[in-house]
């Protein structure tokens, strides 16, 4: 799992590429990136699985501002990003959620 960051220019965003190995994904066939950026959308569109298993995911985020997320495989497996900024206690849940600040 790795977050890459990247900050426009010309605008205050951050272009954020989430992306989880085949190995993390334990072999799943589907992933959704799903978090406050969607407001947790469970029918989210599913992120994009590589040749390699891999599964990634670039969004546009507004930066100066944090997002939870978290992963969401084959529709009923719920996944942390090891590489996340930070991790906070969910609301719903007693998992924790991934943090990932811009």
């Amino acid at each position: 799992m790795s977050l890459k960051k990247q900050y426009l220019k010309s605008k205050p965003v951050c272009k954020v590429t989430f992306k989880l190995t085949a190995e993390e994904a334990k072999n799943a066939s589907t992933a959704k990136l799903v978090g406050d950026f969607n407001e947790w959308d469970l029918s989210a569109e599913p992120m994009k699985k590589l040749k390699n298993g891999d599964f990634t995911q670039t969004l546009n985020l507004p930066a100066d501002a944090e997002y939870q997320f978290r992963y969401l495989l084959d529709e009923d497996v719920w996944e942390n990003d090891w590489a996340a900024d930070a991790y906070v206690a969910s609301p719903v849940s007693l998992e924790e959620n991934s943090l990932v600040r811009v």
